[in-house]
């Protein structure tokens, strides 16, 4: 396999190629989300990660065009996520994935997921229903979730409805989630980090300390380069162009295999944020 750099992309399983590293814009809101997706795409960044929740689909989406426009690279070159803020049935949710398409202006969204498995079974999978027929409209090309536990993709499988082609959940040396990594790999579900540097909780922890000292790095690119190396897409956020840079700058070393085992073994099920992966 080739050595992974700033622009690998990811085979997804419906053949879509997604960015291995990409720019998150939770809590950035208005003018500081557009200065913060602008900076980050010339920097070198070529994906974004938004939400209806986050309240910025129109300010990533603009950056994005005006990005393309002055550099003139085709929109294609940026890949755009966005997700499904509430699972309110099937025709709520075609309305929301409009809302969102309008929101950004990009033409289509790249990857469309639903952000969280709230709201109950069959809300879920009629919510998934109106996102795979959407997906076949060509609006979405690649779909996929955030945040589900097992049963709830367990239950959208014996649905017999199509499996997504991307997980995205909070994955990190302290939180591992080993049973949902292996399930989405037994599946063929790429899996995004979303807390991929813990909020900056254990940047000083001793073993991630150790391993900045020995490779030269700082806390923040190890646990992004551990990110990587487990086969994770990871989506560090900053609105400072300096740690956008020092974030892109993981490409250049590697953990050992042991390194590796040793991160996985920090695992505390620390949660950073939010965790329904156990709700109804």
């Amino acid at each position: 396999m080739e050595p992974l750099h700033l622009g690998s992309r990811l085979k997804l399983s419906d053949g879509n190629g997604m960015p291995v590293l990409g720019f998150g814009t939770y809590e950035l809101y208005g003018a500081d989300a557009y200065n913060a997706v602008t900076c980050a795409l010339e920097t070198g960044y070529r994906h974004i990660d938004s939400a209806e929740w986050y309240e910025n689909e129109e300010e990533c989406g603009q950056a994005i065009l005006d990005f393309c426009r002055k550099a003139e690279v085709p929109r294609s070159s940026v890949f755009f996520t966005t997700k499904l803020k509430m699972n309110r049935g099937y025709a709520q949710t075609k309305k929301a994935i409009q809302r969102s398409l309008d929101a950004c202006g990009l033409g289509y969204i790249d990857l469309y997921l639903i952000h969280g498995p709230l709201g109950g079974p069959q809300a879920r999978k009629d919510s998934w229903r109106a996102i795979c027929d959407a997906h076949r409209d060509g609006h979405l090309k690649s779909i996929g979730i955030s945040t589900f536990g097992i049963r709830h993709i367990q239950d959208l499988l014996d649905e017999g409805l199509p499996v997504p082609t991307v997980h995205q959940i909070d994955l990190h040396p302290f939180q591992a989630r080993s049973d949902i990594v292996a399930f989405c790999k037994k599946h063929n579900i790429a899996l995004e980090a979303w807390a991929p540097l813990v909020r900056g909780l254990r940047f000083n922890h001793p073993a991630i300390k150790s391993l900045a000292t020995k490779y030269q790095k700082e806390a923040a690119q190890v646990l992004l380069r551990y990110s990587l190396q487990k086969g994770f897409v990871p989506l560090p956020k900053s609105s400072s162009k300096t740690r956008m840079l020092s974030n892109t700058d993981v490409f250049d070393f590697d953990l050992t295999d042991d390194e590796i085992s040793s991160l996985d073994g920090l695992d505390e099920g620390l949660v950073t944020d939010w965790d329904p992966t156990t709700c109804p």
